[in-house]
């Protein structure tokens, strides 16, 4: 609700006090109130009124420039504060809209129990509310795995229905777009292992083994979980950013309405694209940690190209790399599932999909970290 008097000269709205007689005061009010705009508390007419003895309040509206509902709720609490106060407020003085519009709000009276009163809520019931939340999450997430792995079924049979056109755009979203930031993670991650190892190894004169250290390191584990955990933060994202805004405009809603499904036409696009992506951009971030530890090792320890290359082949067998790719292609499934369920379960507005996008990258690399470690232990049970 808004409306247009005399256009006041100043850029927001603005308070003054006259005391033309004992025991009254006068509001004057000035400028725009918008609620876009800046605009006095009614605070300010509290502590006015706090300070002088008061026994009647009037106002000026004459230089009152545009309004809206600013201007009922400031005007509104001023009246609570004289009511209370028990000081005869006179509406005379306010524009004809102004009057009508506080009139109304008055002859409606304020529902028995509207406010929400805050209470003090037992542990008890703080930790049943937890665990019936969690349950309802881990359904929802058997629940979405189910329609997923039913999804998959049908794309290997060939009947899934997506657009292959959509499948190569996000292979080359997940794929080439995001090699810039892996070689610099890598690149970099190669150098501070291969650093640290140096100077560890360097006091045994073993500066030799640092080829190893860093080629174990980069096949075996960093290669494929700091991918992951890029991925993560860049394509689950960004999958849980776009099915939430596809809720929010109620596209997934169109898709269901038009006979699609969306997990065909939305999920298992990202699922195979990611899960083809990530084996190569772990092995394209081994070569870069290789890379970068063998710049440390030229510049700093004098170990030479052909000796650092000799020894990482003969330190890293195949194994080690199958270990670092096959880890890797698990943790594109983990990101994929894990982005694309966020991003279904946002909400409507634009604050539930940054929520989503944040809950998918939280969750994405608490699985990888967790699945990396069963890994671990398997690895270590069958000797690999």
């Amino acid at each position: 609700m808004s409306a247009r008097a005399e256009p006041g000269a100043l850029p927001h709205g603005q308070i003054g006090f006259d005391r033309p007689a004992d025991g009254t005061l006068v509001i004057r009010l000035s400028g725009p109130w918008l609620l876009k705009g800046e605009r006095p508390a009614p605070g300010e007419v509290e502590r006015e009124l706090a300070g002088h003895p008061t026994q009647h309040v009037a106002f000026d509206a004459s230089g009152l420039g545009r309004w809206d509902t600013a201007m009922l709720t400031f005007l509104h609490r001023v009246l609570d504060i004289c009511s209370a106060r028990g000081i005869e407020a006179d509406r005379d003085g306010l524009p004809a809209g102004v009057r009508r519009l506080l009139g109304l709000a008055d002859a409606v009276p304020e529902r028995s129990g509207a406010r929400a009163e805050e209470r003090h809520v037992p542990w008890l019931e703080r930790l049943g509310t937890a665990a019936i939340a969690v349950g309802h999450d881990v359904l929802d997430c058997l629940r979405f795995l189910g329609e997923v792995t039913l999804a998959l079924g049908r794309a290997l049979r060939f009947q899934a229905r997506f657009q292959m056109s959509e499948l190569f755009f996000i292979i080359q979203q997940c794929g080439v777009q995001a090699l810039p930031i892996v070689t610099l993670i890598s690149f970099l991650l190669g150098l501070i292992l291969a650093f640290m190892g140096a100077v560890q190894l360097v006091r045994f004169g073993a500066t030799i083994y640092v080829a190893d250290l860093v080629g174990l390191a980069m096949a075996r584990e960093m290669g494929a979980v700091m991918t992951a955990i890029v991925m993560a933060g860049r394509t689950g994202a960004a999958f849980a950013a776009q099915l939430g805004t596809m809720r929010v405009t109620e596209e997934i809603d169109a898709l269901s309405t038009f006979g699609l499904s969306p997990m065909e036409f939305l999920v298992v696009p990202r699922m195979i694209a990611l899960c083809l992506m990530m084996p190569l951009l772990c092995l394209y971030a081994d070569f870069m940690g290789i890379l970068g530890g063998m710049v440390v090792a030229r510049e700093m320890l004098d170990i030479t190209l052909t000796q650092y290359v000799h020894e990482t082949i003969a330190a890293v067998s195949l194994t080690n790399f199958g270990l670092g790719v096959f880890k890797s292609a698990v943790f594109g499934v983990l990101i994929a599932v894990a982005g694309c369920l966020r991003g279904m379960q946002s909400g409507t507005n634009a604050s539930a999909v940054g929520d989503a996008a944040t809950q998918a990258v939280v969750t994405s690399i608490v699985l990888i970290i967790v699945t990396d470690g069963l890994f671990a232990v398997v690895c270590n049970i069958l000797n690999i």
